[in-house]
């Protein structure tokens, strides 16, 4: 039989978690037409990838792809590291918006500048694979999204009929293919909502088959509360659950861990659906929100930036962001001190000279307190400001890694170290927290054996999310493949240095096409939308 592709003499990691076996894969079309011994076969790509893996192509779980695969559809810095499919939503969706919405996105943009043409999160996946983008992407309807939708940023609990809309919306996004529904539970205003607000939206997704996934309320002083919330969530709707970049969060937090994990495999022992994923750094990212009260976030952003401008709530803030506390997750202090906490990206080109230096660097710049140099520019940018904080345990990353139930994720843009991406500096997962897994952990420190690691990259992620012949190497699979060099996986993005590739995988394919050959990006852009098992056709 005549392939369009066949890959041969490769270690098939086939994503079952069973031990790599030497033999051939064809391709037809946009599918795995045949895994075996194929030495009679010929591909018009015919490529020879003895003492290489072959392997389903990765799913990053929790991507922020959703504005940089605008910018650049090549998806570089994770296609260079084998991710085939980016999962997006984490609390914030890009659809459904109402009209506001959609001025305040086109308000609050940054170095990336484009139009909102879309109002629902159908629509929005279809505008970007119409565009022409290299990966497949999913996504999450997020709660957060739903929220704003219905309430705006107020401090209150909706309405039985501002609820049933709330339903409604994550009923059509359902309807539309979202994976599932997504909570942001630290941010405001997603902090606002309460546990039967969250149960009452879950409960439209478990109806559908979806996931309820959630940066839990808390991953530091109250990481053990905020985990039984989320369990209490998929015990009262049978809902599938998963904690997002699983960790525990502030030195005086690591221990914490243990009794987290035993609560997940409790959870699971008893019969219910949990999982996390995680990604492969003791670092976190985010924004300067974090480090700062929800209740002064209130409104949304240009009510924070307009209260941060009077003197007695600054000193408000100011005594909260300096005071342990368990009301509310406050990165800054869980970071330990202002060396801690590194500021990578800023909108306004006179603030970007500072991109790369700490809190405290920029602090004593201006002769003031870390705290007050936060607020002067979460004002000055007029943006949250993207913000690297150092809170977790090296030891704990690697009791995570060694877990059969977590799956892994960038929580980044996909990126290129070019143009428009170097007006900013991502977390180093952005390029290598896939590659670090393969490098790093599963070849030198051999936390899980590659095989695992293939499962849990691929198959795991895809079961989770009940996604139609994804994740596998089978005959009838969608042909989503990466070769990579076990020996040689590798990543190299520093905190001082972090737009740096990947190296080690030298081939992948997406539904059938190759989009990266010898290492290098074919500029092929054969991504498509994946849809959730709610989807109406």
């Amino acid at each position: 039989m005549d392939y369009d592709v066949v890959l041969r003499g490769g270690t098939i990691y086939d994503g079952s978690g069973r031990p790599g076996f030497v033999g051939d894969v064809g391709i037809v079309g946009d599918s795995i037409a045949a895994v075996g011994e194929l030495s009679q076969a010929r591909g018009q790509i015919d490529a020879d990838v003895t003492g290489l893996a072959v392997a389903p192509g990765f799913v990053n779980m929790l991507s922020w792809a959703t504005v940089s695969l605008i910018a650049d559809g090549r998806s570089q810095s994770d296609i260079r590291q084998g991710v085939t499919l980016e999962v997006f939503g984490e609390g914030w969706s890009e659809g459904p918006l109402t009209e506001e919405m959609k001025q305040e996105i086109v308000a609050h943009q940054g170095d990336i500048r484009y139009e909102v043409r879309w109002t629902t999160l159908g629509e929005y996946l279809d505008y970007l694979v119409a565009r022409g983008i290299s990966p497949n992407v999913a996504s999450f309807v997020g709660a957060t999204t739903v929220r704003i939708n219905v309430l705006g940023y107020e401090d209150r609990p909706p309405t039985p009929p501002e609820l049933d809309r709330m339903r409604g919306l994550v009923r059509q996004a359902m309807e539309e293919g979202a994976v599932g529904l997504a909570s942001s539970l630290i941010y405001a205003p997603a902090f606002y909502a309460g546990p039967s607000e969250l149960t009452a939206l879950a409960e439209v997704a478990a109806e559908y088959g979806g996931l309820y996934i959630s940066h839990l309320r808390s991953e530091g002083n109250r990481l053990l509360e905020a985990l039984d919330e989320l369990i209490a969530v998929a015990r009262a709707t049978g809902v599938a659950a998963e904690v997002y970049h699983f960790k525990a969060a502030g030195q005086q937090n690591w221990h914490k861990l243990d009794a987290a994990i035993e609560k997940i495999e409790a959870a699971r022992a008893a019969g219910l659906r949990i999982t996390a994923d995680m990604y492969t750094y003791a670092a976190s990212a985010t924004g300067l929100d974090a480090a700062m009260p929800p209740w002064v976030q209130e409104g949304g952003h240009r009510a924070w930036v307009e209260r941060l401008k009077d003197p007695a709530i600054r000193e408000r803030v100011r005594r909260e962001m300096s005071t342990p506390s368990d009301a509310w997750e406050n990165l800054y202090l869980a970071a330990g001190s202002a060396e801690n906490v590194l500021l990578v990206g800023f909108k306004s080109e006179a603030l970007k000279a500072l991109t790369g230096k700490t809190l405290a660097e920029v602090a004593a710049l201006r002769g003031t307190s870390p705290e007050e140099a936060a607020m002067d520019l979460v004002v000055e940018d007029d943006s949250r400001v993207d913000t690297v904080y150092f809170m977790m345990s090296e030891e704990n990353v690697r009791k995570e890694i060694a877990l059969p139930w977590v799956s892994f994720c960038s929580d980044s843009p996909s990126l290129a170290p070019e143009g428009v991406f170097l007006k900013s500096n991502p977390h180093p997962r952005a390029y290598g927290s896939f590659a670090r897994l393969l490098g790093r952990y599963v070849r030198d420190e051999k936390i899980i054996p590659l095989e695992e690691a293939v499962r849990r990259l691929a198959a795991l992620p895809a079961q989770n999310l009940r996604l139609d012949r994804r994740g596998m190497l089978r005959p009838g699979y969608f042909a989503d493949v990466v070769v990579f060099d076990p020996a040689t996986i590798q990543d190299h993005a520093t905190f001082d240095r972090p737009h740096q590739y990947a190296t080690g995988v030298q081939h992948v394919f997406v539904n059938g096409q190759q989009v990266l050959k010898d290492g290098e990006h074919t500029g092929a852009t054969p991504g498509r939308v994946v849809r959730g098992p709610g989807w109406r056709r």
